[in-house]
């Protein structure tokens, strides 16, 4: 019988391979980044340099998190719930050993990932040896401890049941479909249940952050917009009607600076009637791509007549006809009754129709704002300015 060329690749049916595959892989990017540092030394930044830098970064920066997230957020749990007796005890001493493990080849890798991106983009040769040897032994006695102890204990726990369900899991973590769809109910909610995305992007501390929130606001929109984020001004804005009822709905920035934060919509719509009752609102931007969120509160006031005016002649004409045809958030009968609305405007609104009384803008007055940037296994970054009765912004941090 004539041998594979190829080790094959375990499936997601057997969920304790895939690990021990990832430990492969782990090791295959330890040995790449050991022999750089002497590679530099010798014939400094080559492209082959850079090309091994950016595949020790690729794997760390996401692949290795994602096995770290599968071990914290269902291998280590399933564990737990499932051992008794010995089993327990052991996993009692152990389940706080890996986690540690895994700070500190976080804490290893955040030393040496600036060196390897200036290596990978050729403007940098140095790679410290010493963080090469701490990050490279801690996950060799990081494997060694999982492949002897947990890993087996696995095996030997785990019901065909429960490997299907970790399998799933993994599957899930890294956006690959299950092959079956759930059978009922139950499976449906078990599969919502176990719907987790584990944060890796960034940090936030409270040295990262600038003293003023509006400037620290700006800096993570440009940011955004940088990142080619989808729609980086689309916020949610959430109001409360007479009734006390919440609602929310998206609409887009058009301007944001000391005074607040702005955007044009239909006065005598509901969330125009909403902030009449009740000028206190909030704010969300959610820029998924740098896993952040920007929570902002506070009051509303509308823009000067002329800052409305302003903003509405620069709109595309066919903008301004929709605004003033439209009776927002009112019943209409169907879509032809719209479009004839807006064709009768058309015919009779020239090319500089004037602003309606009804549409102008809106400035949240900002009193709360929240920096939120996501972390691993839900252990997030908050950072939130309130400002106080003088005028002035405190900052503190929040748990997550």
């Amino acid at each position: 019988m004539t041998s594979p060329l190829f080790a094959p690749v375990p499936g997601f049916d057997q969920p304790i391979a895939v690990l021990k595959h990832c430990h492969d892989k782990i090791r295959k990017q330890l040995a790449t980044l050991q022999k750089l540092p002497g590679y530099l030394n010798q014939e400094g930044n080559t492209e082959q340099a850079q090309q091994a830098a950016r595949a020790v970064l690729q794997y760390f920066n996401k692949a290795a998190h994602l096995h770290h997230a599968d071990e914290e957020q269902d291998l280590m749990p399933m564990l737990q719930a499932t051992a008794s007796g010995d089993d327990a005890a052991l996993l009692a001493t152990l389940v706080p050993e890996i986690l540690a493990d895994h700070q500190r080849m976080d804490a290893a890798w955040a030393v040496l990932r600036p060196e390897l991106e200036a290596i990978a983009d050729g403007s940098g040769t140095q790679l410290s040896t010493d963080g090469v040897r701490d990050f490279a032994s801690a996950y060799q006695a990081h494997m060694e401890k999982e492949e002897g102890q947990l890993a087996p204990m696995a095996k030997r726990l785990f019901s065909a049941q429960q490997m299907a369900q970790l399998g799933t899991a993994m599957q899930r973590r890294r956006g690959i479909a299950p092959d079956e769809a759930p059978a009922d109910k139950h499976d449906a909610a078990a599969t919502l249940a176990a719907m987790r995305t584990d944060y890796l992007h960034s940090s936030l501390s409270e040295s990262d952050v600038l003293a003023d929130p509006v400037a620290q606001f700006q800096k993570w929109f440009e940011e955004a917009v940088q990142a080619q984020v989808g729609e980086p001004n689309a916020m949610t804005l959430s109001t409360v009607g007479a009734d006390g009822k919440p609602a929310s709905r998206i609409v887009l920035i058009k301007q944001y600076d000391q005074r607040g934060f702005t955007w044009y919509t239909n006065y005598h719509s509901d969330k125009g009637q909403q902030l009449e009752h009740n000028p206190n609102a909030a704010l969300l931007f959610f820029w998924r791509e740098l896993e952040r969120q920007v929570r902002i509160e506070g009051t509303v006031v509308k823009t000067t007549a002329a800052e409305s005016d302003d903003y509405f002649n620069v709109r595309p004409l066919q903008s301004r006809l929709s605004a003033i045809a439209s009776h927002q958030s009112a019943p209409i009968a169907d879509r032809a009754a719209l479009e004839a609305n807006y064709e009768t405007v058309a015919a009779s609104a020239g090319e500089t129709p004037a602003r309606p009384a009804h549409w102008g803008g809106y400035r949240l007055q900002p009193e709360r704002i929240e920096f939120w940037q996501g972390r691993r296994s839900r252990f997030h970054d908050r950072i939130v300015f309130t400002r106080e009765a003088d005028g002035q912004w405190s900052v503190q941090r929040l748990q997550p």
